[in-house]
């Protein structure tokens, strides 16, 4: 949520920065929230000045009826009608200011200077990593599915389109990445590991910006009206929700694995067979909390440790930093982390860094006490991918594929998965 009193004292500040995501619904947005807070302040004013009008008058109501014993007819009424104006008002500043929060609640994080103006085609590859094979051999379903790897069809019988099956190698293949993936991130780099729900209320979407304005890409549950969490951002970034934690404690990070579900997977009509677009998928997931000082730090660090995932499975892979117009809703700064995939010749998003800079802490109310008894600042918080696994399966599938048709595993995997070698396995 951007901070109202930053639109109220640099209302062009706001709306220029804004402007850089290409949205023209958000100038239209931004003037109903001004035109709301004007309302709003000028309710405040009206009825201030008529409950001091009342004090004064009971004030001076008391000394009549001291001396007179009862008020007049007359001025009973006046002061009826004065109580009666007061709950009007008081009802409009309640509907104003519910309407207020509402819409705040659809306006999008400010993109940092830094981040370049356009669109995607804007984007920037910061630096590059390992040398892309040449484009060509099979794409990773028709590998997997000759390797037993994973079932497109049962998949799809068992849940429809976009929800894979991994079976035999294949499970256990996953499994190893998850386990490497955790281990590296919570023993190397220093990150809690997490075990969270994979439903969360509704106010916990909210606080991470899924809420209100991607309700109908998000899996619902009835009559609880508890999501399917499409990320482990979610419950991570809301493991602090309404705290005040102590600054001596950050920064600090958090690793899960869940799985994830997004209902709006392949919905663009592209990349739908095998692996690159899919309703349900595993991924292990980094979540960062700090000071806003050291918010630009923490966001290269989070990045490094997503890169030295895919270092370590020997992809090539590029970092490329987003352009204000293709940065996601809650989003200050993102990197895009594109894995190569000679099979189907492509460079593969499989992590997103990102940091929010105190959007999604106003929106989850995470704070921090600078010092003992210091008044308590927003915290900044940052998430990356690290990392999903249906693009990087599939980008390690492609790449590490021998002449004979199986698969070799890098050395960081082959202990997880109990083998450095997938091979075609029996029938099914």
């Amino acid at each position: 949520m951007i901070d109202l009193k930053l639109l109220r004292a640099s209302p062009a500040q706001v709306r220029s920065a804004l402007a850089r995501r290409g949205d023209p619904s958000i100038k239209k947005l931004l003037d109903e929230l001004e035109a709301l807070d004007m309302r709003r302040r000028a309710l405040t004013g009206q009825l201030d000045q008529l409950k001091a009008d009342r004090n004064e008058a009971a004030r001076g109501d008391a000394v009549l009826v001291k001396e007179k014993g009862a008020l007049p007819a007359a001025t009973t009424t006046a002061r009826r009608d004065l109580g009666a104006r007061i709950a009007a008002l008081e009802a409009d500043l309640k509907t104003v200011e519910a309407t207020l929060e509402a819409k705040l609640l659809y306006v999008p994080n400010l993109p940092l200077p830094e981040v370049p103006d356009g669109d995607e085609s804007h984007n920037q590859i910061v630096r590059t990593w390992g040398e892309p094979t040449p484009k060509g051999g099979p794409p990773h379903w028709e590998i997997a599915e000759g390797l037993g790897l994973v079932d497109f069809g049962r998949g799809a019988k068992l849940a429809g389109s976009g929800f894979p099956l991994f079976v035999g190698l294949g499970a256990r293949l996953a499994r190893a990445l998850i386990a490497f993936m955790l281990d590296l991130h919570a023993r190397e780099h220093g990150y809690t590991e997490v075990a969270p729900p994979y439903l969360a209320r509704r106010e916990v979407m909210q606080g991470t910006g899924q809420l209100p304005k991607f309700e109908a890409d998000m899996y619902r549950t009835e009559p609880d009206d508890l999501f399917l969490i499409p990320t482990a951002e979610v419950p991570l970034t809301n493991l602090l929700r309404d705290e005040i934690v102590d600054s001596a404690t950050l920064p600090r990070g958090y690793v899960a694995y869940t799985p994830c579900f997004r209902r709006e997977a392949g919905a663009a009509g592209k990349d739908t067979r095998g692996l690159l677009r899919v309703h349900q998928f595993d991924k292990v997931e980094l979540v960062r909390f700090c000071r806003a000082a050291g918010s630009a730090a923490e966001h290269e660090q989070l990045t490094g440790h997503a890169e030295a995932v895919l270092r370590r499975l020997e992809l090539p892979y590029r970092v490329v930093l987003l352009a204000a117009g293709d940065l996601g809703f809650a989003s200050a700064k993102t990197y895009d982390l594109e894995v190569w995939a000679p099979g189907v010749g492509a460079w593969l998003e499989c992590s997103s860094s990102s940091t929010f800079s105190d959007f999604q802490a106003r929106r989850a109310n995470i704070r921090c006490r600078p010092s003992p008894g210091g008044k308590p600042e927003l915290v900044h918080t940052l998430n990356a991918s690290g990392v999903a696994l249906p693009r990087t399966i599939a980008a390690l599938l492609e790449t590490h594929r021998q002449p004979d048709g199986s698969v070799a595993l890098p050395a960081a995997l082959a202990p997880y998965a109990g083998t450095d070698r997938l091979a075609p396995a029996g029938g099914g």
